[in-house]
């Protein structure tokens, strides 16, 4: 069945009004803090998508800023960015205003970007893998087969100590990344 993108018939007009008076109800607008936003629709994708799009922003953003960025060639890393290999992972705000990111693996890569979008602002982190501590964060499975992967939960003005010589901002990326821009362009 091919989706309308408008109410035609008069019934189900009445039916989508009154949905929209019960709306206001039940979400209160302090609560929709992501309506307008344009990173509201991530939110209605499921979490496997949502990463492969944190990826593609990320990607997307660092060619725009004249990067060379290319698909990592094995699953150990996300991308290769200027020739170092990077692993991103990617959160939206949750509603308890903090940003939670999964699924963090000691592999081979040289760089952890974690990356947060909120409903008019973004905030973004690149760490040297080196300078992870993983026996610090928590394990996100139980059980031997969750002992390799690790997840990070905070609030972005509020990160864990030893990620505060990261301030947060898409801009270090690119200051980290463009150190190692190909000088023969």
């Amino acid at each position: 069945m091919k989706m309308q993108k408008r109410i035609i018939d008069k019934d189900v007009q009445i039916l989508a009004g009154l949905a929209r008076g019960l709306r206001d109800e039940y979400i209160k607008p302090e609560e929709d803090l992501w309506a307008g936003s344009p990173f509201a629709w991530i939110k209605t994708r499921p979490s496997r998508q949502v990463g492969k799009i944190g990826e593609q922003l990320v990607a997307g953003w660092c060619a725009s800023r004249d990067l060379n960025v290319v698909r990592s060639p094995d699953s150990d890393a996300d991308r290769i960015i200027e020739g170092r290999r990077v692993e991103i992972k990617f959160s939206t705000l949750w509603q308890s205003g903090g940003y939670t990111f999964q699924q963090i693996r000691d592999q081979n890569y040289e760089y952890l970007i974690c990356i947060g979008v909120s409903p008019f602002d973004a905030h973004a982190w690149i760490i040297k893998k080196d300078d992870i501590p993983f026996d610090e964060l928590k394990h996100q499975h139980g059980g031997a087969r969750g002992r390799d992967t690790w997840w990070l939960a905070f609030k972005p003005e509020d990160p864990p100590k030893w990620m505060s010589r990261y301030s947060g901002k898409l801009a270090d990326i690119y200051k980290v990344l463009s150190k190692y821009k190909s000088k023969k362009r």
